[in-house]
């Protein structure tokens, strides 16, 4: 095994895609109140939050992803050993605290940031399993811009919680509807797979909606609430693969528009 092909295989254990999308994300927040430097050390913190999440979520998963034959997974098929991701995440993690806390976040900052680091290993160790699955992901994605903002000693607005929150919630059941039925049988009972694919869409595209109303209330744009309206909408037609990409692409088309309006 090669190091590059090392290096790609534990990226992509790391659910490297919805890692990037929230990185980004953070980053376009970070650049309206951080010089472009200052930004990228805070997207660095985001990031290595990241990868120890997604790292011990696939450590966590691999006996269930095994009993699947998650040939998609590389810790399932044994591409990659558990040491390696196990070593991984703990390095990752270790070098997020430092990051978080003695760089431009500031202790407060800093602090919140790893908070929602914690409630996505909380997710992956217990949350995911129970009807409260959802909470984890509305912490977490309230936790990242508001850790931004705290980062220059400003208050948070509560629109602006909000609407991280409910990110959260759409990106929760939107991801899971995919493997809907692969979860179920694996003995999985989060909240979307007790409700179902329906309901989680409807869920989904919901929070979408509220999101783009408040995005549209503080940049006096309308073009959130259309560009929502028919990705709700394809939520419904789109092969259901399709729906946390489309939720993950609309949180960076909602931050792009936000962060070109208004100052946090």
């Amino acid at each position: 095994m090669t190091g590059e092909n090392l290096c790609m295989r534990l990226l992509r254990t790391s659910h490297l895609a919805p890692s990037l999308v929230v990185t980004v994300v953070g980053f376009l927040l970070a650049i309206t109140i951080w010089p472009f430097g200052s930004a990228l050390i805070i997207a660095a913190a985001i990031f290595s939050g990241q990868l120890c999440v997604g790292w011990t979520n696939d450590l966590v998963d691999l006996e269930s992803d095994r009993l699947q034959n998650r040939a998609d997974k590389p810790l399932a098929i044994g591409s990659i050993s558990v040491l390696t991701v196990r070593t991984s995440a703990i390095v990752i993690g270790v070098l997020c605290i430092p990051l978080s806390l003695f760089g431009p976040l500031g202790f407060r900052g800093g602090s919140v940031h790893l908070l929602g680091v914690g409630c996505g290993l909380s997710y992956n160790f217990y949350f995911k399993r129970t009807q409260f699955s959802p909470l984890p992901f509305i912490i977490a994605f309230a936790a990242l811009p508001s850790a931004i903002v705290l980062s220059k000693n400003h208050s948070v607005p509560f629109w602006l919680i909000s609407a991280g929150g409910l990110f959260g919630v759409a990106a929760h059941f939107a991801n899971v509807v995919k493997d809907m039925e692969r979860d179920r049988d694996a003995g999985l009972r989060g909240l979307p797979q007790i409700l179902g694919t329906r309901a989680s869409l409807l869920i989904a595209g919901v929070a979408l909606l509220i999101i783009s109303l408040l995005l549209a209330n503080h940049t006096h744009l309308w073009i959130p609430v259309a560009v929502s309206a028919l990705a709700v909408l394809l939520l419904f037609v789109a092969p259901i693969k399709f729906a946390f990409p489309l939720v993950m692409g609309l949180a960076i088309a909602d931050v792009a528009i936000l962060v070109s309006r208004i100052s946090l």
